[in-house]
């Protein structure tokens, strides 16, 4: 069976690990500095702050602008569930609007019209690895004078007229192990505003500026220093492991049948977290994927605003049929940067197999 992820990991990690214990100095220290760095430049931001989790750093982000109790955040429904439980966490009202079916990110469109006094943010996501509508919705939000928050925990690398996200402003990126890149568990803040950088780093580390003087309440939402070597060794790699997906792609673009491929902007950069695919009869087609030895998966298989510990918000009561749609229609296939050429090729043969035994495409194909 040819998994769905597979995480890159070889001695470079294992050397900078076994260092960072040799060292003594385990919790958030020089190496937490020098990955900060170094991610910060990757992506073009001025800043980094490194956390425990891509959800710690969204809710981090949150908590630095002052979001809480009696505030709205604009999101999305169709996304992993950690982009909502932080506005929920910090005691803010998720409102949510639909994607578009092409590029499976916010729909623009209906940003406008969820604005109401109370909004204080929009937290678009950048999706599978393709980046969200950042300039027409910074411009919607400069309007309102509204934060933007680039939910990239799946984009490391994404890019759109030449910038990177993460560099929008303000930006959340995860390293779970089967993101483009991995720290083992972990996550990274984004932004340009020194200002606000100050409170988050102050946030993270129990509002403490000067060891035990907390300046106000704050959190342990830090990363340790294995994690960050980890981290080091991957943002090197990140470069060639990106490339590696978007020639895998490339073949998927160019030999794939019977399914709809992942759409993406001409002026974009894909970062390829997931390979995502649309088909009808989804359930039969996942099951043949894997009697023919591929290890398909659903992301994801139930909308946030249908799960059970958001059920009982208003904001699940409003209709989103493109992403009720959307969520009975994707199949993501393996697209990471270890399968071999040879595991690509039965990829593609298993699925144009079952597109062909199905022979169905989604109804609005």
């Amino acid at each position: 069976m040819i998994p769905i992820a597979r995480p890159q990991l070889g001695e470079e990690e294992k050397a900078l690990v076994w260092s960072a214990m040799e060292s003594g100095q385990l919790a958030q220290g020089a190496r937490v500095a020098e990955f900060e760095a170094g991610f910060a430049r990757y992506v073009g931001s001025p800043h980094g702050i490194a956390t425990s989790s891509g959800t710690t750093a969204l809710q981090l982000a949150l908590l630095a602008l002052g979001i809480g109790p009696g505030d709205e955040v604009i999101t999305v429904s169709f996304t992993f569930t950690a982009t909502v439980s932080p506005i929920l966490h910090v005691g803010a009202t998720p409102v949510f609007i639909d994607v578009d079916p092409v590029s499976f990110t916010m729909d623009v469109g209906q940003l406008e019209d969820a604005i109401t006094p109370r909004t204080r943010a929009i937290v678009p996501v950048s999706l599978y690895g393709n980046p969200a509508d950042m300039p027409a919705i910074l411009e919607i939000a400069a309007r309102y004078g509204l934060p933007v928050i680039e939910d990239a925990c799946q984009a490391h690398g994404a890019e759109l007229g030449g910038k990177r996200s993460g560099s929008w402003g303000i930006g959340v990126f995860s390293f779970y192990p089967t993101k483009n890149m991995t720290t083992g568990e972990g996550g990274i803040l984004t932004t340009d505003d020194a200002s606000f950088e100050d409170r988050a780093r102050l946030l993270r580390q129990h509002g403490m500026r000067v060891r035990y003087v907390p300046e106000f309440l704050g959190y342990n939402f830090r990363m340790t220093d294995l994690h960050a070597s980890i981290g080091i060794a991957q943002l090197a790699k990140l470069p060639a492991a990106n490339a590696r997906r978007h020639r895998i792609a490339e073949r998927y673009d160019a030999e794939l049948a019977g399914v709809l491929i992942p759409a993406r902007r001409p002026d974009s950069v894909h970062a390829y977290h997931q390979y995502t695919l649309r088909v009808a009869r989804r359930d039969d087609f996942l099951a043949q994927l894997a009697e023919r030895g591929v290890g398909a998966n659903i992301y994801y298989p139930l909308p946030v605003h249908r799960q059970q510990p958001f059920r009982d918000l208003d904001a699940s009561r409003v209709p989103l049929p493109i992403t009720d749609r959307l969520t009975e229609e994707i199949l993501s296939i393996p697209v990471y940067p270890g399968l071999t050429d040879d595991e690509v090729s039965t990829i593609i043969g298993a699925v144009n197999a079952t597109a062909s035994e199905l022979g169905e495409l989604p109804r609005d194909a």
